[in-house]
């Protein structure tokens, strides 16, 4: 088995690991409701690619 011949520095450490960080998500603005969502997601108003692609239900009022 293949042992290490010595010890690996904390600026190679910090090389061979530059590929792992972590990445801002991919964002888009729908044309049509000019939200912000994650890329290939519909809005949370139901929107994707400028059509309306999933109804919201009506919001009803409660009254106490």
């Amino acid at each position: 088995m293949p042992v290490q011949k010595s010890r690996k520095t904390p600026s190679a450490r910090g090389m061979h690991r530059s590929h792992d960080r972590v990445e801002k998500p991919a964002l888009s603005i729908d044309p049509q409701s000019g939200e912000t969502h994650l890329r290939h997601r519909i809005t949370p108003d139901g929107f994707y690619r400028g059509r309306r692609v999933i109804e919201k239900p009506a919001e009803t009022e409660e009254t106490e």
